[in-house]
């Protein structure tokens, strides 16, 4: 029984030790040349504001991401819904459900427009 499961042992062997590999001689053949502006935290762009290493750095293009995917899961779940949404027997379940789920997104939009979330400093 296990012995059907053998090939994705062998193959997630291969891919670890390829990509340790990897790693490995990439870090023999990279050029080691640290200075100060390249240790420093990168914000996107923007100059870092005090020391990464306390905590002190501008989060608002963090935000903007997580709002993103958020929303972008909303799409992933309404195309299911769509599709579900023309079965007669349980589609006035599944609508009431769906408008729940926009509304609670809707409700957390608002929130966060109303913070200033979304304005781009």
């Amino acid at each position: 029984m296990l012995i059907a499961y053998l090939p994705i042992l062998i193959m997630i062997v291969i891919a670890s030790v390829m990509a340790c590999s990897v790693l490995f001689i990439s870090s023999l053949f990279r050029p080691k040349n640290p200075y100060k502006e390249k240790l420093s935290p990168w914000e996107c762009g923007v100059k870092p504001t005090g020391e990464a290493n306390v905590g002190h750095f501008r989060v608002h293009y963090f935000i903007i991401a997580i709002l993103f995917i958020v929303f972008d899961v909303e799409t992933l779940f309404l195309f299911p819904w769509a599709v579900l949404l023309t079965d007669k027997s349980i589609s006035g379940f599944i609508f009431v459900e769906m408008l729940i789920f926009i509304a609670v997104l809707a409700i957390g939009l608002i929130y966060a427009w109303a913070k200033g979330a979304l304005e781009w400093i």
